[in-house]
């Protein structure tokens, strides 16, 4: 489209909206994807604060003739939500819980809502909305109703189609009309309403033979519009909207039918020793009336053990090695009910030849963990490292249950004729599974392999009478497919559907109607001229350059790793994304991020786009928390990324003093602490204090750590005495505690005496503390951080080689041990350092479990410990061992903060361009739990910029775990 048109929709939306109005390049690039395979630039995007608004560029759109795309989390598989359009952007603040009645059981919401949002606010009423799909944590209930959604329980629940009763809709006449159940006989309303109504009877009247004929009998089927639902009798419009995929209007309310909660639930995980027989038996099970039949194959079973954050629970769940696992939930009012199915279920697969194959689980935390796997079935296929990935385009196509086994069967055949394997996982319940074949499709080979499956798997669900759209939608990969299944009659009724609600052809053009080629290779994320810059990184990025083509383009393949899943949009008590949370901007997410790397690496934003200001601004509130790297399970570390960026940026741009002051902060610790009393006056004097953030960037309403004269030294290690057969372990002195809080090292090193350890440190030849690097890294100044790792592996190799355990308690820097230490110096020597690397309560936890640790503790003056977690604890796995070590102490109750990350951030904080997002951070969970607690509670926080926001911003004093235990010796 011309510019000029263009502008002047901007100029109006901007003089029009107090919402966002994005139409810069940086911005259109990162709405351009969703999670399929697409990317098509939109003309601009609009983040409207009230529904009105969205109306109200809506309106601005249809008057310049531009497209509109309506658009919630941007998770869609087949390409929906991507276009040449005007986005609007309903996730950020349209997302409000309008109405519940609970006596009728619905609910009404805007539909920028997310899923678990939404239950989490209905639990209090009992009820819940019972459309629960895998990206609950992320998917809004707009973006859900127009694709039709179904979820796990859709067994029982049915899907969005069942479960939706009105949808209050603007349509591109003017229009706004609210779309629900219409009695039999002449509709009444509006004219506008009237029309419809008797258009769509009459389509339904005309096409019902056909209807008949080819709609398939199922319930996952979701091609297309809903023309089978409508009737001459009573029926419900909404039923025609949901599924429609923006292409008809746009969603301003939508009133939803809820269900109870159900009181209990269990879980039984069947294993199968084939494919075959987990496909075959499936509908066995289905007669014991579960409420979901999930199934989980070799592969996702494969890689869920290879992701940290999914190992521990397939480890506890899985027994041997078996090809395939279903997952059967019994969930009602009835705990003793519930019981008796499971043993059903152990009975059922006895008679049917595979006895003891079922773990039965009765523990809600177990389940809850083990669905969470389940739940992020797709991104754990996407975690495959290498330009082949598991591709989404039949991935939902639905067959009677009599037949999924053969059909699999069948499609497996398919898939080895072209060259490839597939991944098989959910709805076995009803015949619905998510199929992806492995495929590059940066190739012209993989786009060929990719048209040929799909021909050959349209005609096997034709056979079976199944659906080839079965519960993601039409979208971009799907909607050409939709004439070869339902026909030219049907095909043309949807087209006279689309032209009834939406004349100028503006709503989401090309999905369902008028689509384009599924295999355009011009529409796809990687096109045929796709090509990465070549850099010369600073952080070891091999693992990811996997075949020839991705020699020395690791950190390209790390970034392109993200597959915008979106599940860093979510809210639950994990890290991931703690500046998504607080700003709801697509651009701080760290699929925003992943977005803009992609994007300025491959040329696409111009060619400084790598050094550019608007890419520093895009990864500015990134605080490194490290929360991606677990969470996101196709394990997009974007605190590494960050570290690479900053690394190449600052070789055009001068550092600030503030980071050079932070990054060399190890270097001059010690020269500093001579003049602890004098610097430590910035806090007392508010001149001082001002000066300080006028000069050096450390914002003055700030307390700073306080300088210790009385800083730790090694001197005060007791003696070694060999011969008392004392088992070593290396204390790593960190530059915080032994400069700003040497109590901690103390406690410490107390408590490992106590235990019966021979307590040492390690020392440079330099006579210069060790450091991690950690403040280098930060600011992006790798090869200083490589010269500090370096005296670090020097002097630490010799006890790694023995054995010893090298123990830290600031879980950044000794956690740094075990991650970026083997990305700055890689090799087997960084290795063995990493793996003696351990916190002070991993420590405690392992030796207490190899029987080596047996000191008691006695009571702790505290009866409850409130603790936060550090983010890097977290991304470790290592909070489990934080509880146990405390609840050492006789009588002391642990209690975890459902925190992210505290909002300081080690030097984040501190800066006052960061001091507002710092803070709203804190306030999500973290300061409100502090705030108000009794005498009898101590707040735990093993990171030292943990502690100073808790003191800063709650006025209350955090202690490590050392202290609590020392305290109790």
């Amino acid at each position: 489209m011309p510019g000029k048109p263009l502008d002047a929709l901007e100029a109006r939306l901007r003089r029009e909206l107090t919402g966002e109005v994005l139409f810069d390049a940086w911005n259109r690039g990162r709405y351009s994807t969703d999670a399929s395979i697409y990317q098509i630039e939109p003309l601009g995007v609009v983040v409207p604060r009230t529904a009105d608004e969205a109306v109200c560029a809506a309106e601005a759109a249809v008057a310049a003739g531009v497209p509109i795309l309506p658009r919630g989390a941007g998770t869609s598989q087949c390409g929906q939500t991507v276009g040449a359009a005007l986005v609007i952007d309903t996730s950020k603040h349209l997302n409000r819980l309008l109405e519940v009645d609970t006596e009728s059981r619905t609910a009404s919401v805007e539909p920028g809502i997310v899923l678990d949002e939404l239950n989490a606010r209905l639990k209090q009423f009992g009820l819940w909305y019972p459309v629960d799909v895998s990206t609950s944590a992320q998917a809004t209930i707009g973006g859900m109703t127009a694709n039709n959604s179904c979820g796990a329980r859709s067994l029982r629940y049915g899907n969005m189609v069942h479960n939706v009763l009105e949808i209050e809709t603007w349509l591109t006449s003017g229009e706004t009309l609210a779309c629900g159940a219409v009695p039999a006989g002449p509709p009444a309303g509006s004219a506008r309403y009237r029309e419809l109504v008797t258009k769509v009877r009459e389509l339904h009247a005309r096409e019902r033979d056909e209807i008949e004929a080819r709609v398939p009998k199922l319930q996952r089927r979701v091609a297309g519009y809903n023309l089978d639902l409508v009737s001459a009798d009573a029926f419900n419009l909404a039923q025609l909207l949901v599924g429609s995929e923006g292409t008809l209007g746009l969603f301003r309310k939508i009133k939803l039918r809820l269900a109870p909660l159900p009181t209990h639930k269990v879980l039984g995980v069947v294993h199968f020793p084939t494919f075959y027989q987990a496909m075959d038996l499936a509908r066995h099970i289905v007669g014991l009336a579960p409420t979901a039949v999930e199934l989980v194959d070799r592969t996702m079973i494969e890689l869920s053990r290879d992701i940290a954050a999914f190992r521990a629970t397939m480890d506890k769940t899985i027994r041997g090695e078996p090809d395939a696992i279903l997952l059967v939930e019994f969930a009602g009012d009835e705990h003793a009910a519930e019981l008796t199915k499971l043993r059903r279920l152990s009975e059922l697969m006895a008679d049917l030849g595979l006895p003891g194959s079922v773990v039965e689980i009765v523990d809600a935390a177990w389940q809850r963990d083990v669905w969470e796997v389940r739940k992020a079935g797709l991104n754990i296929m996407m975690s495959m490292k290498g330009d082949g990935k598991p591709v989404s385009f039949i991935e939902d196509c639905a067959v009677p249950l009599e037949h999924l086994a053969d059909y699999t069967d069948r499609l497996t055949q398919v898939f080895a004729k072209h060259g490839t394997r597939g991944t098989f996982y959910a709805h076995a319940s009803v015949g619905c599974l998510h199929v992806r074949p492995v495929l590059n499709l940066r190739t012209e080979h993989g786009a060929k392999q990719m048209r040929a499956i799909a021909e050959e798997a349209c005609a096997l669900v034709k056979e079976y009478k199944g659906s080839y759209s079965g519960e993601h939608g039409d979208g971009l990969v799907r909607s050409e497919w939709i004439e070869p299944v339902y026909g030219t009659r049907l095909t043309r009724a949807f087209g006279e559907i689309k032209q009834a609600f939406d004349p100028k052809a503006l709503m989401n053009p090309g999905k369902i109607v008028a689509a384009p080629k599924m295999d355009d290779r011009s529409l796809f994320r990687f096109k045929p001229d796709y090509q990465t810059t070549a850099l010369h990184t600073g952080l070891d990025w091999s693992e990811h350059e996997v075949g020839p083509q991705n020699r020395g383009r690791g950190f390209a393949a790390a970034v392109e790793m993200c597959n915008n899943n979106g599940h860093c949009r979510k809210f639950d008590a994990g890290a991931m994304c703690p500046s998504y949370r607080v700003t709801r901007d697509e651009q701080h997410a760290t699929r925003g991020r992943a977005n803009s790397l992609r994007l300025a690496l491959s040329g696409q934003l111009g060619k400084d786009a790598l050094a550019s200001r608007e890419l520093y601004d895009t990864l500015a509130l990134c605080v490194s928390c490290k929360g991606c790297k677990r969470e996101c399970p196709t394990g997009v570390d974007m605190a590494a990324m960050k570290i690479e960026f900053l690394h190449h940026y600052h070789r055009h741009h001068r550092r600030s003093l503030h980071d050079r002051l932070v990054a060399h902060l190890p270097r001059y610790a010690r020269a500093a602490a001579r003049f602890a009393p004098l610097l430590n006056l910035r806090d007392r004097i508010p001149a001082l204090a001002k000066l300080s953030e006028a000069v050096a960037g450390f914002a003055a309403s700030r307390t700073l750590p306080k300088w210790r004269r009385d800083y730790f030294r090694a001197t005060e290690l007791p003696a070694a005495d060999a011969a008392s057969g004392a088992r070593e372990v290396v204390l790593f002195a960190d530059t915080f505690n032994t400069y700003f809080e040497p109590e901690n090292l103390r406690a410490a090193v107390a408590v490992l005496t106590a235990g019966g350890y021979a307590v040492r440190t390690a020392s440079a030849s330099d006579g210069r503390a060790l450091c991690c690097g950690r403040t280098y890294l930060a600011t992006g100044m790798l090869e200083a951080a490589r010269a500090e790792a370096r005296r670090l592996l020097d002097a630490l190799a010799p006890f790694a080689a023995r054995g010893v355990a090298i123990v830290g308690l600031e879980p950044s820097c000794i956690l740094g041990l075990r991650d970026e230490l083997k990305k700055l110096c890689p090799g087997p020597i960084s290795t063995a350092v990493a793996g003696a690397a351990c916190t002070f309560e991993e420590f405690l936890v392992q030796e207490r479990a190899a029987g080596r640790w047996s000191l008691p503790f006695r009571t702790s003056p505290y009866a409850r410990a409130l603790v936060h977690g550090h983010c890097h604890q977290k991304a470790f796995g290592v909070m489990p061992a934080v509880v146990s070590a405390l609840k050492l102490v006789p009588g002391l109750t642990v209690e975890l903060i459902p925190s992210s990350c505290c909002g300081m951030a080690g030097a984040f904080g501190y800066q006052p361009q960061h001091l507002e997002v710092s803070m709203r951070m804190a306030e999500a969970a973290l300061l409100p739990a502090v705030r108000n607690i009794g005498a009898d509670t101590v707040v735990i926080a093993d990171g030292t910029s943990c502690r100073h926001q808790i003191h800063d911003g709650a006025q209350r004093s955090a202690l490590h775990v050392a202290r609590v235990l020392a305290a109790a010796l």
